[in-house]
């Protein structure tokens, strides 16, 4: 399981992480929701170390983030950031490939290929193999950047916002696969949203934050209720069960 104890990150005088102490279970996943500015990226980064809190401690399976080194931690998370732009012009390949650096640096071996070929197939990106990031869809590209994600190998996937620039067909895709993902291969999926309702509809665990606090956590029928989403985003938000999920209505 991933533990924060009494997290704090200021940028000047403005806390973004505001005493956090919260538990992301191991297995299945979990989504980080809340307004803009709630700190939700910002908590991301910490966990993942590619940010320094400026106090409190971060666990992962009781490995101290701080301390840890980059190798071994590479091991045992990995990260898909929210800027994932690539400068230089890359295959589909060459880019999935990049997930084996912890384990080959980047002198792969035919397990490593083994790994890139699954997390391709994996991600129906076979066919696209040799094509350039350039030349691709977002859709097609957002797959190729999970597969990187999914090929490191890692126990813990975490996603800045994976559904960016999707629209709805491929982001109700890329929910399916995340789910999958977690069912099928063991991954604990922790991943920052802005759609409440795909987080309803996909998530076992929901940490809500506002103002760079925790403000409600829990799974998706405790989180997702007019009451709490009112705390949330301070907006009168009606709720509707269909199919057994919680669905949230806004209309401004």
């Amino acid at each position: 399981m991933i533990v924060t104890s009494h997290v704090n990150k200021r940028y000047g005088v403005v806390p973004v992480v505001d005493d956090v102490t919260v538990t992301l279970p191991a297995g299945g996943v979990t989504s980080i929701i809340g307004p803009n500015g709630a700190g939700k990226s910002s908590l991301l980064s910490i966990i993942s170390r590619l940010s320094q809190a400026d106090s409190g401690k971060v666990t992962v399976d009781g490995l101290d983030v701080a301390t840890t080194p980059g190798a071994v931690l590479a091991r045992r998370l990995s990260i898909l950031r929210q800027d994932n732009h690539m400068t230089a012009r890359l295959t589909v390949a060459d880019l999935v490939a990049f997930g084996r650096y912890p384990h080959s640096r980047g002198r792969l071996t035919v397990e490593d290929k083994a790994h890139v070929d699954r997390a391709m197939d994996y991600l129906t990106l076979t066919d696209l193999r040799d094509r350039f990031l350039d030349e691709l869809s977002g859709g097609q590209r957002q797959r190729a950047f999970v597969a990187m994600v999914l090929c490191q190998d890692t126990d813990y996937v975490l996603l800045d916002e994976p559904l960016n620039n999707l629209d709805m067909k491929h982001a109700a895709g890329m929910m399916k696969l995340l789910r999958r993902a977690s069912s099928e291969l063991g991954k604990t999926v922790v991943m920052v949203m802005h759609d409440i309702n795909f987080a309803s509809r996909y998530s076992d665990h929901i940490v809500a934050m506002r103002a760079g606090r925790v403000v409600h956590q829990g799974p998706p029928e405790t989180v997702i209720t007019s009451e709490a989403l009112r705390e949330i985003y301070d907006m009168d938000i009606q709720v509707r069960e269909i199919d057994g999920h919680r669905l949230a209505l806004f209309y401004g």
